[in-house]
C-alpha cells in the first residue's frame, strides 16, 4: 500500500533546475510531465494557461507556479524527443516558453525543418540551435526528467502534480481549479 502511495508523489522536488513560470514559493505548485506530440498534453497546457491567469487575478501573482518537465514518449510519437531537445535549445539561448508554446500550438508540423523554422522564427542563433540538436547536447536532461517521472509513477502523459500529489481528476477547468484551491488550504 506504500508502495502505491509513493507512486502519486514527485519524486524529484520542484526546483530552480527546473523549467519555471512564476515563483518557487508559490501557494501552489503544479509540475507537468509532457511530450510535445501529445494532444492531450497541448490541451492541459492551454487549461493551465486560462486556470494561471485567473487565480493571478483573484489570488496574486505568486499563488501558481508552473513547472514543465519533459516525458516525450518516443514509442508513439516520433517526433516528441527531437521537439524536446528543440525546447532545451531553445533554453539554452532564453527562449524556453516561447519554444514551449510554439511546439504545443504547431504539433502536427515537428519534423528538423520546422524546429529550425521555429527557432529562427524566435531569432536564435541557428547555428548554435543546429551544433545543439546535433551534439544532442541537452538529452542528457531530457532522460534525467523522464527517470524522475519514472520513479514518480509517471507511464504516460500527461501526469499532473499539485503540491507534489499526482492529480488523478478529469481535465476540465472546474475540476482542476477545485483541486488546486483546495490545495492552497
Amino acid at each position: 500500500m506504500s508502495q502505491d502511495r509513493d507512486r502519486n508523489l514527485l519524486f524529484i522536488p520542484a526546483s530552480i533546475e527546473d523549467r519555471i513560470q512564476g515563483v518557487l514559493s508559490a501557494t501552489v505548485v503544479l509540475v507537468m510531465y509532457g511530450d510535445y506530440q501529445c494532444s492531450q498534453c497541448a490541451n492541459l497546457y492551454r487549461l493551465i494557461k486560462v486556470i494561471r491567469r485567473q487565480l493571478s487575478i483573484s489570488f496574486g501573482e505568486n499563488y501558481l507556479c508552473f513547472i514543465f518537465r519533459h516525458f516525450p514518449e518516443i514509442q508513439i510519437h516520433s517526433h516528441a524527443q527531437r521537439a524536446a531537445q528543440a525546447a532545451q535549445a531553445a533554453a539554452a539561448q532564453g527562449q524556453f516558453w516561447q519554444m514551449h508554446d510554439i511546439l504545443f500550438d504547431r504539433q502536427q508540423e515537428l519534423g528538423n525543418g520546422y524546429l529550425v523554422e521555429y527557432a529562427n522564427d524566435l531569432g536564435l542563433d541557428i547555428s548554435q540551435f543546429l551544433r545543439d540538436l546535433s551534439k544532442q547536447v541537452h538529452v542528457a536532461r531530457i532522460n534525467e526528467e523522464i527517470e524522475s517521472g519514472l520513479h514518480s509513477g509517471v507511464k504516460t502523459t500527461p501526469a499532473l502534480f499539485i503540491n507534489g500529489i499526482r492529480y488523478t481528476g478529469c481535465w476540465n477547468i472546474t475540476q482542476l481549479m477545485a483541486a488546486i484551491v483546495a490545495a492552497s488550504r
